[in-house]
């Protein structure tokens, strides 16, 4: 090819100005992808629709005030809505997903080359791309990235939408082993599918003096750290009900959600609210500052693809105590990144912690491992799969 690889990023997991930690990781891989390759990259970022913005409408009021096209790091980016019905229309998603965006992607088709459909979380994203892609004569590559893989298959119609998008689409990515290995056993030929794993931006995660960073922010003591949505499957509650049976360690939670209230009242209730302080979302540099504080990430996930916090923290040499799930035990692989469990409770998280902090590794070992992790051969990996479907690809 002589030309720069023309790529379009399809996913509703995309950041906007009005949510930008929102699916951060697909933004983080193209960044990177255009630092190491020459690629011209633009982004369809569909959101549900809502007609009316606020916050007393919560996450509908957000999408809702979500601007329809914006740029991010110098990549256009478009919003277009769809239709959604909470709790029904996730069956007929994929469809309702391709009827409000096939025009804006047959246009920008028009516009300017499209090589390759970048298609992220297969279900509805990777499904509807699919069809606009088969409709358009455009190459589809499908990521799967967690839940749409570990979870949706669970129900029929889902199932048998990905399992036509994994038997149609040019080319399949998983983010971790054990999503491909549940792609296989639901059928799909394992020699379509291309592991390419998250990495980690090892420059803008690393450490930082941690005495500074605790008298900035009143930090004393031992300091366990939980970073996600405030949702159930992130197990803060967990890490929150461990405390009791650790009194002299505090607990900082980083991340929003509709969990919020609830967890400030078990805090309450047990009797550790004074040694549990909700920092809400944070930007990457404060969260780096966060990392090199603490002395354990625990991710008391029931659920992870790939879990980007994990690395993070490693790279800022705070090892971490995570629940064996799906791809987990492929980043927590070496005694220097931290310690599994393999029971989802608090008693295990406490023991996790006890274990940890009584032979915690050297920070140095934590970051070298980390550094195995650069995201320049996830780079290269995704460059040369792309080039290939282009150059295979008759134009339409």
């Amino acid at each position: 090819m002589t030309h720069a690889l023309a790529l379009l990023t399809y996913t509703s997991l995309f950041p906007s100005v009005r949510q930008p930690r929102h699916g951060i990781f697909i933004e983080q891989r193209l960044r990177h992808l255009r630092a190491e390759h020459e690629v011209d990259c633009r982004v369809v970022a569909p959101v549900p629709w809502f007609p009316l913005t606020g916050e007393r409408f919560g996450l509908y009021g957000v999408y809702a005030s979500v601007p329809a096209t914006e740029e991010r790091d110098g990549v256009p980016v478009w919003h277009p809505r769809y239709a959604v019905v909470p709790k029904l229309s996730w069956h007929v998603s994929p469809w309702l997903m391709y009827r409000a965006t096939r025009g804006l992607v047959a246009r920008l088709a028009r516009e300017r080359r499209i090589d390759v459909i970048d298609a992220h979380f297969f279900y509805p994203d990777g499904v509807a791309a699919l069809m606009i892609g088969r409709e358009l004569g455009i190459p589809v590559s499908i990521t799967a990235r967690g839940s749409d893989i570990s979870l949706m298959p669970d129900f029929p119609l889902p199932r048998r939408w990905i399992l036509w998008a994994a038997a149609h689409a040019d080319a399949v990515i998983t983010v971790a082993a054990a999503l491909r290995d549940r792609l296989v056993s639901l059928g799909v030929d394992e020699t379509r599918i291309r592991v390419l794993r998250n990495g980690v931006d090892l420059a803008r995660f690393c450490p930082v003096p941690a005495d500074a960073v605790r008298q900035r922010y009143g930090i004393e003591g031992r300091l366990l750290l939980s970073v996600g949505n405030l949702i159930e499957l992130k197990g803060h509650h967990l890490v929150i009900e461990a405390l009791c049976e650790l009194p002299d360690t505090s607990l900082i939670i980083i991340g929003e959600g509709p969990e919020r209230a609830a967890l400030e009242r078990l805090a309450q209730r047990l009797g550790v609210a004074e040694r549990v302080r909700f920092a809400g979302l944070v930007p990457q540099i404060e969260l780096r500052d966060y990392y090199s504080a603490a002395d354990i990430l625990v991710l008391a996930s029931s659920r992870e693809g790939w879990a980007n916090v994990l690395l993070e923290s490693m790279a800022c040499g705070t090892p971490v105590l995570a629940t064996r799930v799906w791809g987990t035990p492929e980043v927590v692989a070496a005694p220097a990144a931290g310690r599994l469990i393999d029971e989802r409770s608090a008693s295990a998280i406490t023991a996790g912690v006890r274990a940890l902090l009584a032979e915690p590794p050297a920070r140095a070992a934590t970051r070298a491992y980390a550094e195995g992790f650069s995201w320049t051969a996830t780079s290269n990996g995704q460059y040369e799969l792309f080039s290939a479907l282009a150059a295979r690809s008759p134009r339409p």
